[in-house]
């Protein structure tokens, strides 16, 4: 069996477009797909929160993964979101996921009942393990309690891993806590992706791989770039360019991130389609499109290519 090797660098949660009905758009998912993945993604990971996961079917997801390997994205690249609030709908992905020969999948806790005990999640996981029953089987947790309601406390991570260290490889911590991704960098042998570029610098110092990141969809050139001068040493150059994408994702924020996003690429692209979100997300304004451009333009001279 190959050896385990992350991916190292920066990996898209990929936006998911639709039509007027609300059907995926298939052409302009898989044309987004190669396009991140040409502007620097070293992966995907299609059917995350910004990819409105919990908004789109278990059917769906599968049909896109297979269309993606279809087009020729090799399933090697992506670590597709499982996650769900039941244990056999998490396994049927996952173990279609698996199938495809993905490099992994990315799994929340189930999210629907709170407060629950770390010995309950711990039992979820392991029978996820124990379910799909495949060696080939890479688990990238994921943590975004703010979003989801239930989290995965350190302590419950480093348990997984030790327990299940060819599995359970590693994590997307997108708390926006850095005591909490600190914590986790210190797990011997976890795979750490923040799920923001902004503390990206200062993960890559303490042994983090690269990041997940949303505003990789529109950016990926720029914070692939980061990596790359940390890579090669020009630790001056990294931090200088890690600035700029810091105050790029922080202009990005201060607007509704996945419907303003969305826009943009209806603007860019002239497909109005790529504004369509499901509910209940509400599509962004074209006026809300064209401002964020023109401060991006603007402050960054960033042009969103058609």
């Amino acid at each position: 069996m190959t050896a385990f090797q992350p991916l190292r660098g920066v990996i898209a949660p990929t936006l998911t477009p639709f039509n007027d009905d609300l059907t995926i758009a298939e052409d302009l998912y898989l044309a987004h797909a190669r396009r991140c993945l040409a502007d620097g993604c070293v992966g995907l990971a299609p059917f995350g929160t910004t990819s409105e996961a919990q908004s789109v079917g278990i059917e769906e997801r599968m049909e896109m993964l297979e269309a993606l390997a279809a087009a020729g994205i090799a399933p090697s690249k992506l670590i597709p979101g499982t996650g769900l609030t039941s244990l056999p709908d998490t396994l049927r992905l996952t173990r279609h996921a698996v199938g495809l020969g993905c490099a992994g999948v990315l799994v929340l806790p189930p999210f629907y009942y709170k407060d629950v005990p770390d010995d309950g999640l711990y039992d979820y996981y392991r029978r996820l393990i124990d379910g799909v029953g495949d060696a080939r089987l890479r688990i990238y947790l994921y943590h975004i309690p703010q979003v989801a309601g239930v989290g995965l406390p350190v302590a419950l991570v480093r348990r997984l891993h030790a327990d299940f260290p060819n599995t359970i490889v590693g994590i997307k911590d997108s708390s926006g806590d850095w005591e909490n991704t600190a914590a986790l960098l210190a797990i011997d042998g976890l795979v750490v992706y923040p799920g923001s570029e902004l503390p990206l610098m200062a993960a890559l110092e303490l042994g983090a791989m690269g990041s997940i990141s949303a505003t990789a969809n529109i950016n990926a050139a720029g914070i692939a770039e980061v990596i790359r001068l940390f890579d090669s040493g020009d630790r001056t150059a990294a931090a200088a360019r890690h600035e700029t994408v810091r105050k790029f994702r922080l202009t990005v924020q201060g607007y509704a991130p996945i419907p303003v996003m969305k826009r943009m690429m209806a603007l860019a692209s002239g497909d109005r389609r790529w504004a369509n979100t499901r509910p209940p997300l509400l599509a962004a304004s074209v006026e809300e499109g064209r401002a964020l451009a023109e401060v991006l333009a603007g402050e960054f001279d960033f042009r969103l290519a058609a």
